[in-house]
């Protein structure tokens, strides 16, 4: 990381629902957001659930969120670093992304060193213990079986179906439970404890819970959750010695 530059992670945008006109307000405050980071930022982290479905077919990828790809390869171009994360909504993502924008794509969490410190990364889902009914769904859904037999269906149909779906669900209903479920019970809070007992880590990212948290779990490390955007637009930002959990226009 550069003098002076920051190094920002952002997550779950969950562009396309509940519907084209929210998730278009949403999709321009985002993009209000990174024209506001581009002129101290080095590196992007988006760490996953951007979109609430994606899947690249050979030649059609899914229409609209030209205002934020458009963003990201301007970024880019200019030489901020972008890092995409997968999540649990956009699994699917291949090779469009770091194509057209140069993003540097990860699928499974990273531990990375920056500015001396420690940093375990990464989207969330299927970490920790318990949850194996969701952990069962994504191993099929990774797999390249499931992945050919749905390019197999035509994009109008495949996307349409995925599109229905996905505005029925819990976070599009507003029936998701993001609210704190007690040390015990917050997987992801149990993950990072238990990695802890066998490596030295500063700081654990994570988005997936789209509950804002920074919390001490250990002598030195912290666990922060960076929220989402449907509620409460919060990022963390790391200046080179200090993290900090912020929220966007208030």
């Amino acid at each position: 990381m550069q003098d002076n530059r920051k190094t920002y992670f952002i997550s779950d945008f969950h562009l396309g629902i509940p519907d084209e006109k929210s998730s278009l307000e949403r999709e321009k405050k985002v993009v209000r957001w990174l024209e506001a980071v581009r002129r101290d930022a080095s590196d992007i982290y988006l760490m996953g659930d951007v979109f609430d479905f994606w899947f690249e077919y050979r030649y059609a990828v899914p229409r609209g969120y030209v205002r934020l790809l458009g963003k990201l390869a301007e970024l880019s171009d200019s030489g901020i670093t972008l890092h995409y994360f997968t999540g649990n909504h956009d699994m699917w993502i291949f090779d469009y992304l770091p194509r057209e924008l140069g993003v540097k794509l990860y699928r499974e969490p990273v531990q990375v060193n920056l500015g001396g410190k420690v940093f375990y990364l990464g989207h969330g889902d299927a970490l920790g213990p318990g949850d194996r009914g969701y952990k069962f769904i994504k191993a099929v859904f990774s797999s390249s079986v499931c992945q050919w037999l749905f390019a197999r269906l035509h994009p109008n149909f495949g996307i349409g179906l995925a599109r229905y779906w996905s505005r029925r669900s819990r976070i599009a209903t507003g029936t998701y439970d993001a609210t704190y479920k007690g040390d015990d019970r917050e997987y992801l809070v149990l993950f990072a404890k238990e990695y802890l007992a066998a490596h030295d880590v500063d700081f654990f990212i994570f988005g997936h819970r789209h509950l804002p948290l920074d919390m001490k779990i250990g002598e030195k490390s912290r666990y922060v959750n960076l929220g989402d955007w449907l509620t409460h637009c919060t990022y963390a930002v790391f200046d080179g010695s200090i993290l900090r959990l912020e929220k966007f226009e208030g």
